[in-house]
């Protein structure tokens, strides 16, 4: 018999096979199990334990000695002059690894030859030998003059005079910085899509403005991160200056090492606290300057630690009442 139209249709069998599908749908979905993870969590946590009631218990490292030192003045001087020293050296070295990045990637083969020849050179001299020779380099030229080769000179200084512990330290990490900014620049620029560099000049756009506005802000996504590594090496290398009669950080505490030779371990620790909190702030920095030049480049910004920390105490919120509803 056929059914009048509009009425409903009921199949007993097919509703009873739905009723498992549902049952299932109801039931809890436990987390896969992974002991291996636990104890690699727990016995992590015991060594940071141990380490750190080693680290406050141990009587060896005088904390009521490093608490007397870590703000006197000898040492808050010594570290404004390894401030002094990794800003201008940072500065110049990264303006001076531009210009030979340039000439690297430039058409004429004396500027890459002589860019080539200046990176290799300074990259296989140790640092601490190139301060060292500045340092005595007015025994070399004692003085200086600008006018034409082989003929006659304009005006001539005393180099001696010129060069003093300063000059010599921000020269030195300079020179030695730039062979290293520049290899960073170069592998920056190289990674901006060849598309960009003939889109740039299909438009007719000059030269020096393709490279400000189009292919140079696209290259610092890749130039940051390297060279903030290369930021923080400088920072820890302006230590050698002390080699040099300049008495950074390093040098200050060094020097009052010698006079209180029951304090070396304090000071030292005094310097490593100054050093952490000095490279800290410039990864705090690189943060926010990568994610400024992030813009365009994903899809969302990435989140900051404030960001992430709201967000890891929602997630928490919401797995402890999901927890209790259950």
């Amino acid at each position: 018999m056929s059914e009048p139209p509009g009425a409903t249709v009921t199949f007993p069998k097919a509703a009873a096979a739905d009723e498992p599908s549902k049952a299932l749908t109801a039931q809890r979905v436990l987390p896969l199990r992974r002991p291996g993870r636990w104890i690699a969590t727990a016995v992590v946590l015991v060594l940071v334990a141990q380490f750190v009631h080693g680290l406050v218990s141990n009587p060896f490292y005088q904390w009521d000695r490093f608490s007397y030192w870590f703000l006197r003045p000898t040492i808050l001087d010594g570290l404004l002059i390894t401030l002094e020293v990794a800003a201008y050296s940072a500065v110049l070295g990264l303006v001076g690894g531009i210009l030979l990045a340039l000439a690297r990637l430039s058409k004429s083969p004396v500027l890459r030859a002589v860019s080539w020849t200046y990176v290799w050179a300074f990259r296989s001299i140790p640092l601490i030998v190139v301060l060292i020779f500045l340092y005595n380099f007015s025994a070399l030229y004692k003085t200086l003059s600008v006018g034409v080769p082989f003929g006659p000179a304009f005006f001539s200084f005393d180099e001696s005079r010129l060069a003093t512990d300063m000059v010599v330290a921000v020269i030195g990490l300079s020179l030695n910085e730039a062979a290293y900014a520049a290899e960073v620049v170069r592998g920056g620029i190289l990674s901006v899509d060849q598309g960009q560099h003939e889109a740039a000049a299909a438009l007719g756009l000059p030269k020096s403005y393709q490279f400000r506005k189009i292919v140079f802000p696209q290259a610092l996504r890749s130039i940051i991160p390297n060279y903030v590594n290369q930021l923080i090496g400088l920072i820890k290398g302006t230590s050698l200056v002390f080699y040099v009669s300049l008495l950074d950080l390093f040098g200050s505490a060094q020097t009052m090492g010698s006079t209180y030779p029951g304090d070396i371990v304090p000071l030292l620790l005094v310097v490593t606290v100054w050093y952490l909190i000095l490279t800290s702030v410039v990864s705090v920095v690189q943060f926010y300057v990568e994610r400024y030049y992030a813009r365009g480049a994903t899809r969302g910004l990435p989140p900051t630690p404030l960001q992430k920390l709201r967000t890891g105490l929602t997630d928490l919120r919401a797995r402890i009442r999901r927890e209790a509803a259950v």
